[in-house]
């Protein structure tokens, strides 16, 4: 495919905006249509960003053959039918975590997907942060020797889409809106090798006027490596956006601030390639430069993923990623439910993740 993908949103609002800011750049993508049911939301968005089609039917738009890829940014108990409505339609997409409500909706999405020969990429965009980019490059260097511990947290003063209050429409709290991207940041940090074992405490400190879900959530991996992840996530937290990670390995251990300097600040016995300009030797302590200034990696996730359509490619986040965040997800809820470990693999009939632990 050397035409331009052609993009279409379905949602309208935060995450979408996000997505069209970046995606707008992309020379190799063209904002094609956006959906949303909410009167007025879907013309405001494509008049903001140039969109030449809006709906209120996100059937209407899929019916659009210029549209080669949606992104979906929308409630999560809507995530499953539209995925597959788009799969249907032959479209390829993007998808905002978390996948779904229930693991029969993920097994569900990823068939349809596969019947449909459509892409499937689950949208978790700090494995496209430049910043823990870096960080892998250095653990996979060998710079930091064989992983042991692996940390990420991500913390603020609660949702920014009112929807995630309500466990019946988000599936549970803190964990499955802020936990996703941690239990694959780990995946994807570590290559992806098996986990044995999830424990989980969870709890509501602060938004019980506004919601029946946990708030805070410490949620801790054991993988059959030998590492170990250690997630914090917390809607309990105020003065803005906090997301920071550690890699800690035989080695070495390099830290990261995701939204503070423009360094990953590195300990490293054996050194590595490049640190900085000027810097000399990179044994020991170094301050290490990462190249892009869009921390958060949704430039890079959108560039990759219409590159994928363009370019017949395999996205580094499938549907199958997804699903296992999902397994881990339904694990942790039970975890904190039962207090104990619990056992990879894990397969649960409920409904959503809330349900293992809200109605205990």
């Amino acid at each position: 495919m050397n035409k331009p993908v052609g993009v279409g949103f379905i949602g309208s609002q935060f995450i979408s905006v996000i997505h069209a800011r970046a995606l707008k750049r992309n020379q190799n993508a063209r904002l094609v249509g956006v959906a949303s049911p909410t009167p007025g939301h879907a013309e405001g968005f494509a008049r903001d960003y140039d969109v030449p089609h809006h709906f209120t039917d996100y059937r209407e738009m899929l019916k659009l053959d210029e549209i080669d890829m949606v992104a979906i940014g929308t409630p999560n108990n809507t995530h499953c039918q539209l995925t597959c409505d788009a799969a249907a339609a032959g479209k390829h997409i993007v998808l905002e975590k978390p996948m779904c409500l229930s693991m029969a909706e993920a097994d569900r999405m990823v068939e349809a997907c596969d019947k449909a020969g459509v892409k499937l990429m689950y949208a978790e965009e700090l494995c496209f942060s430049p910043k823990y980019g870096r960080m892998k490059e250095l653990l996979d260097s060998g710079a930091l020797g064989r992983p042991t511990l692996v940390k990420q947290s991500e913390t603020h003063d609660g949702p920014h889409a009112p929807h995630f209050w309500d466990v019946e429409q988000s599936g549970g709290g803190v964990l499955v809106d802020m936990g996703c991207p941690g239990i694959e940041f780990s995946r994807w940090m570590l290559g992806r090798p098996k986990i044995t074992s999830v424990y989980a405490q969870l709890s509501t400190q602060l938004h019980s006027d506004k919601t029946k879900a946990e708030d805070n959530a410490l949620l801790i991996l054991e993988f059959d490596n030998g590492c170990t992840f250690l997630n914090e996530t917390s809607w309990t937290k105020g003065g803005g956006m906090d997301d920071r990670a550690e890699v800690h390995g035989t080695e070495g251990v390099c830290y990261a601030n995701l939204l503070q300097g423009n360094s990953v600040i590195t300990y490293s016995r054996p050194g590595y390639e490049y640190a900085v300009e000027k810097g000399g030797a990179t044994q020991g302590w170094t301050f290490t430069i990462y190249e892009e200034e869009w921390n958060y990696g949704f430039w890079g996730e959108f560039d990759h993923f219409v590159d994928c359509v363009q370019n017949d490619k395999e996205p580094i986040v499938t549907g199958r990623d997804a699903r296992a965040v999902m397994e881990v997800l339904f694990a942790a809820y039970e975890s904190a439910r039962e207090g104990r470990k619990v056992m990879l693999p894990f397969r649960s009939d409920a409904a959503k993740p809330w349900d293992l632990w809200g109605k205990s």
